[in-house]
């Protein structure tokens, strides 16, 4: 019966897969148009014209958009697979066999003992209600390497080490993978093929690390958690403007320098919290790598200066490793962030007009998708905090002292 059950469910499993991803392909080949501005013009324009630069061997280094590690360059050129589709189709269809892997990582092992189908569950609905952006830019791929490397951490430490850092050097944030990580054969495997793949692409490609300038510059984007304050402060006067600055619609004017430095003091805090828990944690649990990756992943995303729609595939990737473990406890936070993938793409493409002007409906897709987000990293932390961290020992009662008898007086 539980055979039968199971079947049942990997059939309605499947068959979801199969209509929303049929969905999304006929979405991004423009067969049907989503509505709101055209999400696949990252790819048929920006990721094109990287790629005409790239070609020639070198960064885009005049390109003040180029915001990403070196090797960035070998997703944005990964169409030279399918030289007989165009640039945009074949991305799209290398795209689309990214999600393919991500979900077969999580079938894979999902009817072992003390592991779930859930988080084949989640990946499919979660990527599914943030629409066509999946595959309108290179983060699936990104989120397929950390699937990969989360899913090996427990029994292949090596192989979860050098995925890590490939998928580092592919968009940064795969580093935090390595937040729950204590075998040493996972940081020596990091650390080294870090090391070798930074110097190959220093070597090989000029100004392969120019992104760290480009990076520096990055303003507050009018979708992150410290944008919201001034959507609000657009109605009551304040002066300044939305502009499309750095390759992104960022705040111009009083005061954001102010709150940038805010978002990076909090994202400073966030680290002195994961390294404060990483030395108090016990971490034997298997599932305890996915569980910290996940953690730290939210906190570095609600703090960023920037929240654009393709950081939820991380987070849905990272929420489905997760769950696909019984003895997870962060089920509360991936529904959170699922629902924040709803209301994300209400916001872009769907609402992004009302969000640029900050009007009533643009403020309340942001204050209510940035709210998701912000109690999922609250509540992922906590759950983290209270499954590792051991209470501390009660201190020892002192005995109480005993008062000699007194014998009454003439007896």
């Amino acid at each position: 019966m539980e055979t039968k059950g199971t079947a049942r469910s990997l059939a309605w499993l499947l068959a979801t897969w199969g209509a929303t991803r049929a969905t999304l392909l006929l979405c991004v080949f423009r067969v049907f148009a989503f509505p709101g501005p055209d999400v696949t013009a990252d790819v048929s324009v920006i990721y094109r014209g990287w790629y005409e630069v790239l070609r020639q061997g070198t960064f885009p280094l005049d390109d003040v958009t180029w915001q990403y590690p070196p090797a960035a360059a070998l997703a944005i050129r990964s169409p030279d697979a399918l030289p007989f589709l165009s640039y945009a189709h074949a991305f799209y269809v290398l795209a689309f066999l990214a999600d393919v892997v991500v979900l077969a990582l999580l079938l894979g092992p999902g009817r072992r003992p003390g592991r779930s189908l859930h988080g084949a569950w989640v990946w499919v609905a979660g990527a599914a209600l943030l629409g066509p952006t999946v595959y309108a830019r290179y983060d699936v791929m990104v989120t397929a390497v950390a699937v990969a490397a989360l899913l090996a951490g427990a029994r292949r430490p090596r192989v979860m080490g050098a995925l890590a850092a490939f998928g580092a050097l592919l968009k940064v944030w795969p580093a935090l993978l390595l937040a729950g990580a204590v075998r040493r054969r996972a940081w020596a495997s990091a650390a080294v093929t870090g090391a070798g793949l930074a110097a190959l692409f220093s070597v090989s490609m000029p100004g392969a690390f120019a992104f760290l300038t480009f990076q520096r510059e990055r303003g507050t984007e009018v979708e992150s958690l410290g944008g919201l304050a001034f959507h609000v402060a657009r109605h009551f006067g304040w002066p300044g403007e939305v502009l499309l600055n750095y390759g992104s619609v960022e705040f111009l004017g009083p005061y954001v320098d102010q709150v940038s430095a805010a978002a990076l003091a909090l994202t400073g805090v966030a680290l002195g919290w994961l390294l404060l828990w990483r030395l108090r944690a016990d971490l034997t649990a298997p599932h305890m790598l996915a569980d910290a990756a996940f953690t730290a992943v939210l906190l570095f995303t609600v703090t960023s200066r920037v929240i654009s729609p393709q950081y939820l595939v991380w987070l849905i990737g990272l929420a489905a490793a997760c769950v696909s473990y019984r003895a997870s406890r962060m089920g509360a936070p991936a529904l959170l962030v699922m629902a924040a993938s709803f209301v994300t793409v209400l916001e872009f493409p769907l609402g992004f007009s009302h969000v640029v002007v900050s009007d009533r409906y643009g403020v309340l897709l942001m204050a209510v998708r940035n709210g998701l987000l912000l109690v999922a990293s609250l509540s992922a932390a906590r759950r983290l905090w209270c499954s590792t961290v051991p209470p501390a020992p009660a201190a020892p009662v002192p005995p109480r002292p005993v008062r000699p008898r007194q014998t009454p007086v003439g007896s």
